[in-house]
């Protein structure tokens, strides 16, 4: 290995500590003793309505910047844009996303995907692969299963009328 190498090494893991911590503050920053769970920023932000998602959207784009400097694969940067999407879209909805914004974590999970994915890459970027594809097949039943449902509701209509 070359020097080179061994300090781009050494700035890649810098770099993935410091997502370590920022995901710890975002997303574990406080225990709650009543329900012994913690919580971070993002829940605390996300009370905020639409701009705490927001920020919360912004702050974990930088773990995308991170995992690209990382040379991840496409796969994985769609997942970890989809943990954030999820986090950020479901988290608008009042009271809900709020307590959704404890469980769910998007920062954490992003971490540890790119974790798996450094430990074992082939296996991780499979898995990422199956998921996205799953999610997209979700997505498409629902699209279609929504034109359908719009379609008879209209025959309907029109054959009521």
């Amino acid at each position: 290995m070359t020097d080179r190498e061994t300090e781009g090494r050494a700035i890649d893991v810098r770099r993935l500590d410091r997502l370590r911590a920022m995901a710890r503050i975002w997303d574990d920053l406080i225990r709650i003793p009543v329900i012994g769970r913690r919580i971070g920023l993002d829940a605390l932000i996300g009370l905020i309505p639409g701009v705490g998602d927001v920020a919360g959207a912004l702050v974990a784009s930088w773990g995308l910047v991170v995992a690209t400097t990382l040379r991840a694969p496409l796969s994985i940067l769609v997942r970890m844009l989809l943990n954030i999407g999820v986090d950020t879209l479901v988290g608008v909805v009042p009271v809900v996303g709020d307590l959704f914004d404890i469980g769910w974590r998007a920062q954490r999970r992003n971490v540890a995907l790119l974790e798996r994915w450094i430990e074992s890459p082939t296996e991780t970027q499979r898995a990422s692969v199956f998921a996205l594809a799953g999610v997209g097949l979700g997505l498409t039943v629902c699209v279609v299963g929504s034109i359908w449902l719009a379609v008879r509701t209209v025959v309907w209509l029109i054959a009521f009328v």
